[in-house]
């Protein structure tokens, strides 16, 4: 029951304001998208809605990931704030995704997925963090990276250095994106850089769904 209630809920909070027309029924719809961002390939998803009479392309499972609009809740109040940045590949580019992670609950706060790397970058990350959350008063946990302390100094931001301890948390987030990324590359082939910052904040919703 507990495993019932709790997926139940990660479908409530599927909001499906985009449908005007479509035949498939809601619930399914959001079964789809749900099943997509918890880890199966577009095929594999495709195969469990035909299960329930519903026959689908790959790509329209991929738009209604994409027009749900999904991204992790807002106004979160973390008391330490783990920071990094790392490649991820789309269309055989080379893309930086930066990710916050609450390294108490493991919640994704925010990420952000960019062509390169630098202090202006980062500046507009931690901007756009401090807009959307609590953070003033949070430590912010980060690695070496030269644009990650410049941008904390920049905001006025505590911060320390750690590489390992409650940075695991955003490791663990980066290791599951690129192992989704890699295995599912369908959900990047031929895609705009858009529409994957969008992909990775619908991923970073339904992460914070299941942990």
């Amino acid at each position: 029951m507990p495993e019932n209630t709790r997926l139940s809920g990660c479908l409530d909070e599927i909001e499906l304001g985009f449908v005007e027309r479509e035949a498939t029924p809601r619930l399914l719809m959001k079964l789809g998208i749900h099943l997509h961002l918890a880890g199966l390939s577009l095929s594999n998803t495709v195969s469990i809605l035909e299960i329930f009479g519903v026959n689908r392309a790959r790509s329209t499972v991929h738009n209604w990931v994409h027009k749900a609009d999904l991204q992790p809740e807002s106004d979160q109040n973390p008391n330490h704030v783990a920071v990094d940045e790392t490649v991820i590949r789309l269309n055989n580019e080379q893309y930086w995704l930066y990710a916050a992670v609450d390294p108490t609950t493991n919640e994704v706060l925010q990420t952000a997925l960019e062509p390169t790397t630098n202090s202006v970058l980062a500046q507009a990350f931690f901007a756009e963090l401090r807009k959307k959350h609590n953070v003033e008063d949070a430590v912010f946990l980060i690695d070496g990276s030269h644009s990650l302390k410049d941008a904390c100094r920049r905001h006025g931001l505590d911060f320390r250095y750690e590489k390992h301890g409650n940075r695991n948390s955003v490791e663990r987030v980066f290791r599951e994106i690129k192992r989704r990324t890699t295995s599912f590359s369908n959900c990047f082939s031929n895609a705009e850089a858009d529409t994957a910052d969008d992909w990775l904040r619908s991923f970073a919703f339904a992460w914070n769904q299941l942990i």
